[in-house]
């Protein structure tokens, strides 16, 4: 049959890029490894599917190069994306920082969009699809197999847009790295984004007696900063802020949390103990953490000391502990436990304008593959509508 375009993986890009080009008149065919598309979609936000961010910019995502989503952002922007789903009956509720998740509807719901569209427009999925080979040979051939079955297809254009390296058991593969590599693209360096940091060694016990307990704070890389909760578990931190600060850590770094940020700790002492210098400290700090949580301060603290009698030495320290908390991870949990990847096809191997590579005349990349990392919140879903949007229209 003939096609315009083959898309490999019917993810979030694939899927927006094969509507699109529907939309544009275009006919392509997807071949997704899964046994159903949209795989990720289906597991994001709990099964809810956080979609966009309302505050979604150029400045949330982490490139190589920081410009180069810009161009796609002016194609296809947040209201877009809003527009998009409202027409098709997914109305957002906004969450917590801007996050969209649809209201009423869940992630199944955002897939049944694309499928239902795919359909009427006659755009094909092909799922269970083994890739065994890529030629360029008067536009592209793609040999995959489905069971025991080997076929080819042919197109004047291929998209790649297969995810990155998070979530093996999700089917996820290393298949757009490999390929540009194959063909003399750079691969920015990549790893595991959006991912719990572990803590080892002589402060592990401490982490695992808090195990479960979130407290909000305000934590601190060499080149970020985000407020929202930790929680600590038994083999070191996750929660929102932690996900968020490890797009930007690197392994041998220190990270400082302010388990307090909206708070000073000495001014709350000096309030206090004019107030009742008679109360024990950990009574003060039980105000703003677990009771948990104030007695494993106490590896740092003079808990049991009254607030009155506390020196110049046990203040500095408790503001050194509760605003300057420092951490060195010592690792993180890998690809199984990542949201997304870091790194990935560098964008100076791509055009801006219209995602096609620039060693590969009518092959384009998109989605999760390329050096563009967005943070917790949505954001890494507008970058996949965005991208699967611009290529729509090259292909």
């Amino acid at each position: 049959m003939d096609y315009d375009a083959i898309i490999i993986g019917a993810g979030a890009c694939g899927l927006m890029c094969a509507v699109q080009a529907g939309f544009l008149g275009k006919r392509v065919v997807l071949l997704e490894k899964n046994s159903q598309p949209g795989a990720k979609i289906l597991i994001s936000g709990g099964g809810r599917c956080n979609y966009t961010n309302l505050g979604a910019t150029d400045e949330q995502f982490i490139s190589n190069n920081e410009h180069f989503v810009k161009s796609a952002f002016k194609q296809w922007t947040v209201d877009d994306t809003i527009s998009f789903f409202e027409t098709y009956g997914i109305y957002g509720a906004e969450k917590t920082l801007g996050q969209l998740f649809p209201d009423g509807k869940n992630a199944k719901d955002v897939v049944r969009v694309f499928t239902s569209l795919c359909e009427e427009m006659d755009q094909r999925i092909i799922c269970d699809a083994e890739i065994l080979s890529v030629e360029q040979n008067n536009g592209y051939e793609v040999v995959y197999r489905t069971g025991a079955k080997q076929r080819t297809l042919q197109a004047p254009k291929l998209v790649i847009a297969t995810g990155g390296l998070p979530i093996p058991k999700m089917g996820a593969t290393d298949f757009a790295l490999k390929f540009a590599k194959q063909h003399g693209l750079n691969i920015v360096a990549t790893a595991p984004a959006l991912v719990p940091l572990t803590v080892t060694g002589k402060d592990e016990a401490w982490f695992a007696q808090l195990s479960g307990n979130s407290v909000f704070c305000r934590v601190n890389s060499e080149s970020a900063s985000f407020e929202e909760n930790i929680l600590f578990t038994h083999w070191g931190l996750s929660g929102p802020a932690i996900l968020q600060i490890s797009s930007y850590w690197r392994k041998g770094e220190s990270i400082e949390i302010d388990l307090l940020p909206n708070d000073n700790i000495q001014e709350v002492l000096v309030v206090e103990r004019q107030r009742n210098g008679g109360v024990q400290l950990s009574t003060l700090l039980n105000r703003f953490y677990t009771k948990k949580f104030t007695e494993a301060l106490g590896k740092f603290l003079p808990l049991t000391k009254l607030i009155a009698d506390l020196s110049k030495a046990e203040m500095e320290q408790l503001e050194q502990t509760i605003h300057h908390f420092k951490v060195k991870p010592a690792g993180d949990k890998g690809y199984d436990k990542a949201e997304v990847m870091r790194g990935g096809i560098d964008t100076n191997e791509l055009s801006s304008k219209t995602l096609e590579s620039k060693k590969l005349p009518g092959c384009y990349f998109g989605g999760e593959c390329v050096d563009i990392t967005g943070w917790l919140g949505g954001y890494n879903f507008q970058w996949a509508w965005a991208s699967g949007f611009v290529i729509a229209q090259h292909i």
